[in-house]
């Protein structure tokens, strides 16, 4: 079955999944080149306060309407804003100080999981039964095999790194959650624009806070090109392909998009940085798909049969 094929048999479809897989896949891999030249929240909110701006730009050109004016839309801008900009990214760039981006990538890729936990204890409509318990466990079992130290690691350092990556995975899940019950009619560029801009000041927050400065970036090297990288391709046109892709294909096709960016942070890391993802990191991304398949069984095979009725390419 075609990548093509799973999208529904429409190339336009396939083509932007593989280029947000390759597109945020790389981004693991342009943080972690990164950070040996900036503090860590400081790169985050630098990269979001620009993709904000662009994208609210973009909104300007496109979007019927740009500020947000009811309580729903200020809620939406500020479950974005805290949860899934400054929350997720921030503790992802704070994991990133102690693993790599390979590993993050396959730490992340349990949101999808999470956000189905987290569906069925907030929401009335969402049901976690045993099967779905199982699926967690073995999402979780998935996390703890990836934050084993190895032998050579530094004690703890792994586990450190794991468990900063995870929680800001839950940040992301429990964020997405969060805006479903929320009544907002804001374009979607331009809830992601304001939701950039209020993500980025709390990162600058904490930022000030951690006593980061302006005067510690080191603007030699790969500094700029990984920050513009990170704000125009992994943000701008990122984020436009996901709204798109969103639309078109519905948030379950886009949820696996997760088990497609460790393959890639994997491959680029190896050929950028010559680092190897080991067996235990892999066994510990197996077991997490088993989770997020167990949980998603339902829908996996109504879209599996969807797409065995679908014209041979």
């Amino acid at each position: 079955m075609s990548l093509t094929t799973t999208c529904r048999g429409l190339p336009r479809d396939g083509l932007l999944f593989a280029l947000l897989a390759a597109f945020w896949g790389t981004s693991f891999v342009a943080i972690e080149i990164g950070l040996e030249h900036f503090p860590p929240l400081l790169f985050a909110g630098l990269r979001y306060v620009v993709a904000g701006g662009i994208i609210l730009g973009y909104a300007v050109l496109t979007a019927d309407r740009l500020l947000p004016a009811t309580r729903g839309d200020w809620a939406a801008v500020g479950v974005v804003g805290a949860f899934i900009i400054a929350g997720y990214h921030g503790l992802l760039y704070l994991g990133e100080l102690y693993v790599s981006g390979a590993v993050a990538s396959v730490v992340i890729s349990l949101s999808p999981v999470l956000t189905a936990v987290f569906a069925s204890v907030l929401l009335a409509d969402d049901y976690l039964g045993p099967v779905e318990a199982g699926g967690l466990a073995f999402g979780l079992l998935g996390v703890v095999v990836v934050a084993a130290p190895t032998p050579g690691a530094v004690a703890g350092t792994n586990l450190l790194g794991v468990g900063l990556v995870f929680l800001g995975g839950a940040c992301f899940a429990l964020g997405a959650v969060l805006t479903r019950p929320v009544q907002s009619t804001m374009p979607l560029s331009s809830l992601e624009g304001w939701g950039m801009v209020v993500g980025s000041a709390l990162l600058f927050a904490g930022a000030d806070l951690r006593g980061e400065s302006l005067a510690a970036i080191d603007w030699s090297g790969p500094a700029l090109p990984a920050l513009v990288y990170l704000t125009l391709v992994s943000g701008v046109v990122a984020f436009l392909i996901y709204f798109t892709l969103l639309d078109r294909v519905g948030p379950t096709e886009i949820n696996l998009i997760g088990y497609v960016e460790p393959a890639v942070a994997a491959l680029v890391s190896w050929a950028v940085l010559g680092h190897l993802v080991d067996a235990t990191t892999l066994a510990g991304f197996v077991a997490i798909f088993v989770g997020f398949a167990l949980i998603k069984r339902d829908t996996l095979s109504s879209l599996a049969g969807r797409s065995r009725s679908l014209p041979a390419e």
